[in-house]
């Protein structure tokens, strides 16, 4: 959710720099975008609504060539989008500008303060009241005026700021909105994601909460909360700029869909043993007798992760035997649930940086005193260094908004927590680890025949593109595939789909399936398949049209769905991760053939950091 890029550099412009980065950071979600760049002693503020193609146009018509820069994709919070509320803010006179991520909650208090004192605002956002409150204690020294105004901030932000009076500096500060440091050669860097580093460095260093930065071009100093200096060694990005390239894909959505096969065995380096027989994952936090000791399973999480930590349940339940709740992040801060030292709370988000999840990560930790572990895909992310535990889904960079391979590599993720919990328990026996490891094993293999489907899963989308409603209906452990293939297909085709267990279908929505009515069911071979296969008939019975997601030789609901889609048969506890990628498909070529935007859809962003 909106981008953050700053630059000084020692020789070349930046305005460039900060457009081609802002372009890496598309993925977030945003509304308008725009940069600001000293010049010649004066700072020149590019602002424009829509798509950033609109802002490189615009900053190529400036030939601006300053050397020292902040940049910004917006998505709106306060205030309609707009080139008024459009990033860079400014100060009364101009003389410095500020970029911003996050929401300040007593903004208004802020701004009817500074209103009295006559500053002057020209946007409806909470950001400006930063700019203005930065320039009331302004005294010739940008990092102190920062670190002064800082303090009566409340709310969560990422900011960069620029003082045409100091024109080889970029101050950065973050709390509660990730925020990182590049360091180049003759330029130095601040992003909110290190994609938008990724063509100019791979040596970051990430800033924690409460910390200021001051950025330039030959050097980077980094001070805590108290105004003390903190060294801390730079890590190096392991994956680089072209992994977030579209690789000859039309969409980075499709491209990786198909780089599922490869997230599933980067998920499992390391973390099979070569008997079959055990899991290795020693970021747990927990050694086997604490693991033994546990009472409960707690799992937060949002959107897509949700529907992984579901999936995740029926593994924890089956495999270690523990009671496991699942809850929406979003709403568990509001509760007060019963929880203590004996619990493991397993915070799931993609980014790490999701503000919900990460609320409800330290509010177990913290208050409850539970054992928490994160399971995400950045490392250096904000939950991944709060938990006392990390397992990582080592996907790599997910660019499309609708996340693909990043669930994929959730769901591996977790299964390898559940068997590993079991094994020390002593509630999972060696036979069923080997089976479910040799499956792991084969799992690549099984979704490369899986991706052979896109096909037949195209001719499907050309029949029902059209379509105003879905119903998707699963059972058991592939109830929850059901809501993502839902999911998917309400965020990047705006059509309305509902995810269901298929046995609730006769307490409700059977009232709404005629002929004009897909509805995709999830029926391969299991413990619930003739349940399943039942609830199909149905919805057949009832004019529904069926498009049926089966097991090769299947001859009950093949014969009675209008499309049939193919998977390999694989382990009841694997076929989450064989199924959802058809459902990936359906949705990406309905979206295509409807022509909406697959990879940055309308209201979405990608990283959501505010609550």
């Amino acid at each position: 959710m909106c981008g953050i890029v700053g630059c000084a550099s020692r020789e070349h412009p930046v305005p460039g720099l900060l457009v081609e980065s802002l372009k890496r950071l598309e993925y977030r979600g945003y509304d308008s975008a725009g940069i600001a760049v000293l010049e010649n002693g004066e700072l020149q503020t590019v602002r424009e609504v829509g798509k950033i193609k609109n802002l490189e146009a615009a900053v190529g018509g400036r030939n601006l060539q300053g050397r020292t820069g902040i940049g910004h994709t917006r998505w709106a919070t306060h205030g309609k989008p707009s080139e008024r509320n459009a990033h860079p803010h400014r100060n009364r006179d101009g003389s410095l500008v500020v970029v911003h991520n996050g929401i300040i909650e007593n903004y208004l208090e802020l701004k009817h303060g500074l209103q009295a004192t006559g500053s002057v605002f020209t946007s409806d956002t909470d950001t400006e009241v930063i700019a203005h409150l930065i320039d009331a204690h302004y005294q010739g020294d940008l990092l102190t005026a920062v670190q002064a105004s800082l303090k009566r901030l409340e709310g969560s932000y990422a900011i960069a700021v620029i003082h045409r009076a100091e024109p080889d500096v970029v101050v950065g500060a973050r709390q509660d909105s990730p925020l990182v440091v590049g360091l180049g050669e003759g330029r130095n860097w601040v992003a909110s994601d290190v994609s938008a580093l990724l063509p100019w460095t791979r040596r970051v260093v990430y800033l924690e909460d409460g910390e200021v930065v001051v950025v330039r071009s030959s050097e980077v100093r980094i001070f805590d909360r108290g105004g003390r200096v903190v060294q801390r060694e730079p890590e190096t990005i392991t994956w680089s700029a072209e992994r977030t390239e579209k690789g000859g894909y039309p969409h980075f959505m499709l491209k990786e869909i198909h780089e599922q096969p490869s997230t599933v065995s980067d998920s499992l380096l390391g973390r099979l043993a070569g008997d079959d027989y055990r899991v290795v994952l020693d970021g747990l936090g927990l050694d086997d007798e604490e693991l033994r000791a546990l009472t409960r399973i707690g799992i937060v999480a949002c959107g897509t992760s949700w529907h992984a930590g579901h999936v995740g349940k029926f593994f924890l339940e089956q495999f270690a035997r523990l009671p496991v709740e699942v809850d929406y992040a979003s709403e568990s801060v509001f509760r007060e649930p019963v929880m203590g030292q004996k619990d493991l709370m397993i915070a799931i988000s993609q980014s790490g940086e999701t503000a919900d999840t990460r609320a409800a990560l330290r509010r177990a930790q913290d208050l409850f005193g539970a054992h928490t572990l994160a399971v995400c895909n950045v490392p250096g992310s904000s939950m991944a260094r709060e938990a006392q535990g990390l397992v990582l889904t080592h996907a790599g960079p997910e660019i499309g908004v609708a996340s693909t391979k990043a669930f994929m590599g959730q769901l591996v993720a977790l299964l390898l927590v559940a068997v590993r919990i079991g094994q020390a328990r002593g509630t999972i026996s060696r036979d069923t680890i080997r089976e479910l490891v040799s499956g792991l094993r084969r799992l690549p293999h099984d979704l490369e025949r899986v991706l052979k489907t896109a096909a037949k899963v195209q001719e499907i989308a050309e029949v029902w593109q059209g379509a105003r409603d879905f119903l998707y209906l699963g059972r058991g452990v592939n109830y929850p595939i059901a809501l993502e293939g839902a999911l998917k297909l309400k965020e990047i085709s705006y059509i309305h789909a509902e995810g269901y267990p298929a046995g609730e279908m006769k307490h409700g929505p059977i009232a709404l399936i005629d002929e004009n009515m897909p509805i995709l069911a999830i029926a391969t071979r299991g413990r619930t398949y003739a349940t399943i296969a039942g609830n199909v008939e149905e919805a057949k019975a009832r004019g529904g049209r069926i498009i049926a997601v089966v097991n090769p030789g299947d001859d009950r609901v093949a014969r009675m769905a209008d499309h049939v889609i193919e998977v390999p048969e694989v382990a009841e506890a694997l076929s989450p991760m064989v199924n959802v990628v058809p459902l990936q498909l359906l949705a990406y070529w309905i979206a295509v053939k409807r022509g909406t935007d697959v990879d940055q859809p309308r209201n979405l962003a990608k990283t959501v950091t505010v609550q």
